[in-house]
C-alpha cells in the first residue's frame, strides 16, 4: 500500500481562503510602508554560506539548511575525509549555499554591494520566506514569511524628516 503524499515537518500549505485574508495583510502592510518612504527590495532565497555564517558563526550554522553544490558534489573529496566522519568538514566542501534564515543578513549583503547605487538614507522593506533548519517546535516553522524594515545611513530617530 502505497504512503499518503505529506509535506516535511514544519511546513505548511495555505487554502484560498487563507492566502487572501494573507495577502489582505501584506497588501497593508506594503501600503503603510509606501506611505512612510520605505522602498521594497527583494534579495535570492539562497546567499553564499560565508555571507550566511557571518553574523551567528556556528550558531547561525544551526540555522541553516545547506544546498548542495552542483553536479557531481563528491569528485575532487579526498577519500580520507570521506571516511574520516567529520562531517563540519565535509560539509564546508560539498556545500557553498544555504537558504536564508532572516532577511537581515542579505539587507546587510544588498547595502555593502549596491552601496554606490544606493541613496542614503536609505528605507528598506522586505516581505519574503526564509527558512531555518532547528528542529520545529510547537507553533514554530521551518519555513515562514519575514518582514524587515529598516533603515540605514542616517543618525536621526525621526524618519518622518527623511519623507
Amino acid at each position: 500500500m502505497a504512503s499518503k503524499p505529506a509535506i516535511p515537518k514544519g511546513t505548511r500549505d495555505f487554502s484560498p481562503s487563507e492566502m487572501q485574508k494573507r495577502e489582505y495583510i501584506f497588501d497593508t502592510i506594503r501600503k503603510f510602508f509606501r506611505l512612510y518612504g520605505y522602498q521594497p527590495i527583494e534579495t535570492p532565497a539562497m546567499e553564499n554560506l560565508s555571507t550566511l555564517l557571518g553574523k551567528y558563526g556556528e550558531e547561525g550554522d544551526k540555522l541553516i539548511f545547506r544546498i548542495l553544490n552542483s553536479g557531481d558534489y563528491l569528485s575532487g573529496i579526498d577519500e580520507a575525509l570521506l571516511n574520516a566522519g567529520d562531517s563540519q568538514k565535509l560539509s564546508s566542501r560539498i556545500s557553498e549555499k544555504g537558504l536564508r534564515y532572516d532577511l537581515t543578513v542579505p539587507f546587510a549583503r544588498y547595502v555593502v554591494q549596491h552601496r554606490d547605487e544606493i541613496n542614503f538614507p536609505f528605507k528598506r522593506y522586505q516581505i519574503q520566506p526564509v527558512w531555518r533548519a532547528d528542529r520545529p517546535q510547537k507553533g514554530r516553522y521551518r519555513e515562514f514569511f519575514q518582514c524587515d524594515a529598516d533603515v540605514i545611513g542616517s543618525n536621526s530617530l525621526d524618519q518622518h524628516q527623511d519623507k
